[in-house]
């Protein structure tokens, strides 16, 4: 995977945090760019800008979005959980969080199940009835989740997860990255 600002790989193991703020660079701009769809005027024929708005915008929810939501749901959010075990306020707190997040992830792909023929449509240069209200809420809903990870719940699993749990949360993401090759004997 490339550690370019639209994806979401882990970069290195050194702070794996970093690497889930920094997808959302990518995340941010791409939502931004679903937000301005929403407000185009979309005519027939498709508009090349529109098209090629559509073209990222499909690929991108696609090859980046759901990848980042299982990343953070297999990955981050399972190292909190496990280092919430010691309780504590800022544990109750992180795992209501981690709920919260959950939901809105699957709130936040309904959303996008709901647009998401129409975009291909346009993606492809043909003709769709784009619910541009809907997408203009889905690109706000996901901005405000995007900013709610990074101001409050990643603070918070760097203070959770301290020194041991990011080495240890930077390594599963390294070794999903890492694509090892088993010889077959016969």
């Amino acid at each position: 995977m490339t550690t370019e600002p639209n994806s979401a790989s882990a970069g290195s193991n050194e702070d794996p945090l970093t690497d889930f703020s920094n997808c959302h660079v990518g995340i941010i701009n791409n939502f931004e760019r679903l937000r301005a769809l929403s407000l185009t005027e979309i005519e027939n024929p498709v508009q090349d800008d529109v098209k090629t708005s559509a073209k990222k915008l499909y690929a991108f929810f696609r090859d980046v979005v759901l990848e980042h939501h299982s990343e953070e749901e297999q990955e981050l959010f399972a190292e909190v959980k496990d280092s919430s075990r010691k309780g504590g306020d800022d544990a109750a707190k992180a795992l209501g969080m981690i709920d919260q997040l959950v939901r809105e992830h699957r709130s936040l792909e309904a959303q996008w199940k709901a647009i998401e023929s129409d975009i291909k449509q346009l993606s492809k240069g043909k003709p769709a009835s784009l619910d541009q209200e809907a997408a203009g809420k889905l690109a706000d809903d996901y901005l405000a989740h995007a900013n709610f990870e990074e101001q409050e719940f990643l603070p918070l699993s760097a203070k959770l997860l301290g020194e041991r749990g990011l080495s240890s949360l930077g390594l599963s993401l390294h070794m999903r990255h890492t694509h090892v090759s088993i010889p077959n004997y016969i």
